[in-house]
């Protein structure tokens, strides 16, 4: 009798250090670096909202890092430490300066090959115009190392864009359940880029005017093996579009995957 139950107190200790793992199993954690800035086409609006969708509705842990200081050239983003226990950085902002500290700390994160998506303004997320602040450093190399391209200029915001997937990429998984067929239109201006700097570069998207037609959205690894992809969508309605939306969380389960 006293084997017997001891037999059943042993497999019941060993289904339960079995199913331990899997309850502490750790949900991804992306970071989102935001900034407040006019012409950052209301990230610190858009992005909040998309990010706790993701944590209610796929189980994902967000963190949203809002970026601040007086001016572009001196900025810092509070909490930056999330990076160090992240899965995937998400970068919606525009032309800051940081701390060397905090400038390294997204290099050291990229340099061990973990995924990024960048989305619009990020084509010159740390390409800072005027003078950089003393004890600050801007990141012009972010833009080719890293997106694997240049930000060549704009077209007139008023012509907006035709956004079409490209018909051998229909497979691709950051374009499962985007019917191609449907019209797709944002009210955001074209970017120009073409010819990528990358030319290895899958491209998924392009975006349309009656002038020109340029990469939109594509994937890419860096030098140090991290998984890239980049959208010039990111205006504020295009988050009222599930075709972006449903692209954005595509992405970033792909990003996961690799």
């Amino acid at each position: 009798m006293k084997s017997h139950l001891l037999i059943v107190l042993l497999l019941v200790v060993s289904l339960s250090c079995q199913q331990k793992p899997k309850e502490e199993e750790r949900a991804p954690h992306i970071v989102f670096l935001i900034s407040e800035d006019p012409l950052n086409y209301k990230a610190t609006s858009t992005i909040p909202p998309f990010a706790k969708s993701l944590s209610e509705e796929r189980q994902y842990k967000t963190s949203v890092l809002l970026g601040e200081g007086d001016k572009l050239e001196a900025h810092r983003f509070p909490g930056l430490e999330a990076l160090e226990d992240a899965d995937l950085l998400v970068v919606f902002c525009r032309r800051l300066a940081l701390k060397p500290e905090q400038m390294q700390a997204i290099k050291s994160y990229l340099k061990k090959g973990k995924p990024l998506i960048g989305l619009r303004t990020a084509n010159h997320a740390f390409s800072v115009r005027d003078t950089v602040a003393e004890g600050y450093e801007d990141w012009w190399g972010f833009v080719p190392e890293i997106l694997g391209c240049e930000n060549r200029g704009y077209e007139p915001e008023e012509l907006g864009t035709d956004v079409k997937v490209l018909p051998e990429q229909t497979g691709h998984p950051i374009l499962k359940g985007i019917d191609s067929s449907l019209p797709w239109r944002s009210n955001g201006q074209v970017y120009k880029v073409a010819p990528l700097v990358d030319t290895t570069a899958t491209v998924l998207l392009t975006g349309s005017t009656v002038n020109v037609t340029e990469p939109f959205a594509w994937t890419r690894k860096t030098a140090d093996g991290s998984p890239v992809f980049y959208t010039a969508l990111g205006y504020p309605d295009d988050f009222k579009n599930t075709q972006f939306t449903t692209l954005l969380k595509n992405a970033i389960e792909w990003s996961l995957g690799h």
